[in-house]
Formats: C-alpha cells, sequence, structure tokens
C-alpha cells in the first residue's frame, strides 16, 4: 500500500475514484458517439472556438469594469459578484434556446407545453442569485464577529474606554492633590 502511495503519489481512493471517473467519462463519450460522430466533432470545436473567442474577451471586459466599479475593495468582493454571475451565465447556457425562445416552436411540438416561462423564471433565479450573494456579502463584511468593520468599531469603542479612563484617573489625581497655595 505504501508502494502504491509513493508510485502514485496521492491515497489508493483517490486513485479509486479517478479511475472510476475515466471510466465513467469514456462511457459516456462511447454513447455520445454512437450517433453522428461529425455533427459531435463540429459541435466541440465549434464550442471551444465561441469559448475562447467570443465568451473569454466578452467575461473578461465584464470582470474589470466591475474590478474598477468596486475600486479598493475588489479583491474581496469581486467573488461575490463572480460566482452569481457565473452560475447565471451557466444556467442561460443550458436553457438559451427557450430563454431566448429560438426553438419554441420545437419545444411545443415536443412537450405540449408553451416555453414562455422560461426567460421570466431565469430572471428571477438570477436575481435571487445576486440578492443571496448580496446577503452573503453583508453578513460576512458587517455582521461577522471576525469581520473588518466590526474589528474596527470594536478597536474604535475600546479606545473610547481607555480614553475615558484616563480622563477619570486625570480627575481623580487632581482631586487628591492639596491645593498650592497652603
Amino acid at each position: 500500500m505504501n508502494r502504491l502511495s509513493r508510485w502514485y503519489g496521492g491515497s489508493p481512493l483517490q486513485l479509486l475514484l479517478l479511475a472510476a471517473s475515466f471510466a465513467l467519462a469514456g462511457y459516456a463519450g462511447v454513447r455520445l458517439l454512437q450517433g453522428d460522430v461529425w455533427a459531435v466533432v463540429i459541435w466541440f470545436v465549434g464550442a471551444a472556438l465561441v469559448h475562447d473567442l467570443v465568451l473569454v474577451p466578452v467575461y473578461s471586459l465584464a470582470d474589470r469594469a466591475a474590478q474598477t466599479a468596486l475600486g479598493d475593495r475588489s479583491r474581496t468582493a469581486m467573488i461575490y459578484v463572480r460566482v452569481p454571475a457565473f452560475l447565471s451565465g451557466l444556467l442561460f447556457l443550458v436553457w438559451f434556446p427557450l430563454i431566448t425562445r429560438a426553438r419554441q416552436d420545437h419545444y411545443v411540438l415536443v412537450t405540449g407545453h408553451s416555453g414562455d416561462a422560461y426567460l421570466p423564471r431565469w430572471l428571477l433565479v438570477t436575481a435571487a442569485l445576486f440578492a443571496a450573494s448580496a446577503l452573503w456579502f453583508v453578513s460576512v463584511t458587517f455582521l461577522a464577529p471576525a469581520s473588518p468593520w466590526r474589528q474596527a468599531r470594536r478597536a474604535r469603542r475600546e479606545e473610547r474606554a481607555r480614553e475615558r479612563e484616563r480622563e477619570r484617573q486625570r480627575r481623580k489625581e487632581t482631586k487628591e492633590r492639596p491645593p498650592s497655595d497652603h
């Protein structure tokens, strides 16, 4: 067992899970390629090109604009923008034909249901994701005991308490001193 760990570099459970994931991916690939192989290859190449040539510049510019808008707090606050934007974009990518109503006739033909609800629901889910992220940001930034805002507030309160104690001590010292003219 120790020899396997030294050779592989990880635990045997990790090796087993990796082998199982490769087996599952291989099975999915074989099932996928049973149909029209060229259509699948064209789809993968097209998806890679669209991602690299269109989507990467778009979301890089959007990320840069958000960092500029947030200013100094951008490093810590950007995660609260990136996560809901990523999840919303992923949902849009998965449900793109129904959200944009590009294939509504096909959807109605296959299911017998209208696809009109996908755009409003996607917008509601996106709004809920950003609202949840904003609430999480507020709770971490302002309400958590270890938040920088609370620590600064606690430090100011402690400094005021020390200043009051010094003032009380000065008053006490001056009252206990005998008058200088005796």
